[in-house]
């Protein structure tokens, strides 16, 4: 008899079971499940048929047990994979353990709000950015990651001599003081189109609490994040957002300066330099001539540094943030309110001025951020100051751009910012056209990420063919709309679908990865960074808590660790944790941005639910 049930029990351990050898089967978010959310881990098994599972608890008691849903081969990992759903398991509890086809994964926590570490490691993360500040081991989460200032009394020119095109620049006469701000990703530079995107994701996630009267039940209000800034009565959130805001302000030109600039036409290979009135414009960026060597502390780079021309881009990206921060700080801040919302009428006009100022990669020592299709930039920016001063005129420019035959709207991403106006409009308290059309806009892309995600092995939403530099970030800003759907119309399977892409980045991939580092048990450890970079230097820093890696890139595999990889890895495991990987595993402000809101988002939502 004993033989005969042992011979059961193996019979029913391999039904429906081929487990591949050399990988771990079971992949799941490491970081833990919230209790009342879906729950979600990919199974690697070849079998065709359906495998029994159970998930036993601490004690060893039975909580829940099922059959597997057979997916099928996964494109975008090359993985044959089955799904395993588990929502009706509720309780809170540590140590529950699944097994299936003989096979036992990792421990796991269920908790009621899984989120809040991991909100408050990705905010403290541009904190640990700052340039022109000492960064103090009190706020810096431990003392490894605290520094002298570097970038300090920054009184940086125009760009003059020649680029790497040849092209000789005049240079300007005035400079800038820019002291201040965040490194933009693993190098020093500084860029205002992402400080764009990554001031108002910080922004849009304060006017989302705001608006749910949560800011003060979940403590950002100054209780959770210590900075050095007085907290009694302003967010953390905002105050942080401010520091870089207020370098992108030192980027705008002087009224009545001029500055040169290229005005050839996309596709033209020859400058034509043309010096014109810079009066509102913004520069584009502010780094070395060459790149900086890595490792390096901040105190130790002494190159100088230059203003790179204005661009269009730029200055809408201005125009964008300040106007949505002039509305924000209208009451905590009435001076500041006036001169955001000043510096971004100019940056709008300045742009209407000079609507096809581009960026191009012609610079060393920075990336190009360049974008040759700015309607989207335009719509962003009118959106976010019709909101504010409820002026028709740019009611007027919202609808031209949307409008217009060229305009493309697309996923978020830095150079794609027209979804931002749409968050921001959809958040709206005043019943208008714009906030009823923005809403259909942000529910109808959502519709189209959860069908993305039904067709992925790993059941996240957005397809492989999006697996570009960064997609870890273009992931959770697709989790942001859906999010924003969820708030629009209350259904469950939107919010579900922003839970699959944040369970994706900390751990349910085919490389069985947390892409943020302290969080999971196989985080991220050495990014592409020029201070947290123990990967080259032992004496330097490991990546803190709360840094997301850049992810899976396969169509831009430009770094040499990428190269070796090229042509041999599917999408999802063209990945290298490595301190050379800048096109896979380097950190940036516009990828921790959503990394924050969203987890913010997720927490708030789940707090309301429990009230």
């Amino acid at each position: 008899m004993l033989v005969t049930l042992i011979s059961l029990t193996q019979a029913l351990a391999a039904a429906g079971c081929d487990i591949p050898a050399g990988e771990t089967p079971i992949l799941f978010n490491q970081t833990g499940f919230e209790s009342g959310a879906v729950k979600l881990a990919v199974l690697r098994n070849a079998a065709t048929e359906p495998a029994r599972w159970e998930i036993r608890d601490a004690s060893g008691s039975v909580r829940l047990n099922g059959e597997t849903i057979v997916h099928g081969l996964d494109a975008s990992s090359g993985d044959f994979v089955h799904q395993i759903r588990f929502d009706a398991l509720t309780d809170q509890g540590e140590d529950y353990q699944l097994t299936v086809c003989g096979e036992e994964s990792r421990p796991f926590t269920i908790a009621d709000e899984p989120y809040g570490r991991l909100a408050e490691d990705a905010l403290r993360y541009f904190y640990l950015n700052r340039l022109g500040t000492e960064l103090q081991p009190e706020f810096t989460g431990g003392a490894m990651w605290a520094r002298a200032a570097g970038f300090i009394d920054s009184h940086p020119t125009c760009f003059f001599g020649p680029d790497q095109e040849g092209t000789e620049w005049p240079g300007c006469s005035y400079t800038l003081e820019t002291t201040g701000g965040w490194a933009d990703a693993g190098d020093y530079g500084q860029y205002v189109v992402n400080g764009g995107i990554s001031v108002w994701t910080l922004q849009h996630a304060y006017e989302r609490l705001a608006a749910r009267g949560q800011l003060a039940t979940l403590g950002w209000t100054g209780e959770r994040v210590a900075l050095p800034q007085e907290q009694e009565t302003i967010s953390e959130i905002l105050l942080e957002a401010r520091w870089h805001l207020d370098w992108m302000l030192t980027m705008q030109i002087p009224d009545g300066e001029t500055v040169w600039v290229d005005q050839r036409l996309p596709g033209a290979d020859t400058a034509d330099l043309q010096e014109i009135d810079g009066s509102g414009l913004v520069h584009h960026k502010l780094h070395e001539r060459a790149w900086l060597p890595l490792p390096l502390l901040p105190q130790d780079a002494d190159e100088e540094r230059f203003l790179i021309p204005p661009s269009t881009a730029a200055s809408l990206n201005l125009a964008a943030a300040a106007a949505q921060a002039s509305r924000l700080w209208e009451e905590l801040d009435p001076d500041y309110a006036v001169r955001t919302l000043e510096a971004a009428r100019r940056a709008y006009t300045a742009a209407q001025r000079n609507p096809d100022l581009l960026a191009r990669n012609n610079f060393d020592g920075g990336g190009a951020y360049g974008d040759t299709d700015l309607l989207d930039e335009f719509a962003w920016a009118a959106a976010e100051l019709f909101l504010t001063t409820g002026d028709t005129g740019y009611a007027d420019d919202l609808a031209a751009a949307l409008t217009n035959d060229a305009y493309q709207p697309s996923p978020i991403f830095w150079a794609n910012t027209g979804l931002l106006a749409d968050l921001s409009l959809a958040l709206s308290d005043e019943p208008s056209p714009e906030r009823a059309d923005a809403a259909d806009r942000l529910v109808a892309e959502a519709n189209r990420y959860l069908e993305e995600a039904d067709r992925e092995g790993y059941h996240f939403p957005m397809p492989a063919s999006e697996m570009n530099w960064g997609s870890n970030a273009n992931l959770l800003n697709r989790g942001l709309v859906l999010a924003s759907a969820h708030d629009l119309t209350g259904d469950e399977r939107y919010r579900n679908g922003a839970v699959h892409a944040l369970d994706y980045v900390l751990g349910r991939n085919a490389l069985d990865q947390s892409y943020v580092s302290g969080h999971g048990v196989r985080s991220m450890q050495t990014p592409h960074h020029r201070f947290w970079a123990r990967g080259a230097d032992p004496e330097f820093p490991p990546a803190p808590a709360g840094a997301l890696s850049g992810g899976a890139n396969h169509l831009n595999m430009a770094d040499p660790v990428a190269m070796e990889m090229r042509g041999t890895c599917a999408p999802q495991r063209c990945w290298a944790d490595h301190v050379d990987a800048f096109a896979l595993n380097e950190v940036a402000i516009n990828w921790n941005a959503p990394l924050f809101a969203l987890a913010a988002q997720l927490e708030s939502t789940t707090a309301q639910a429990s009230e």
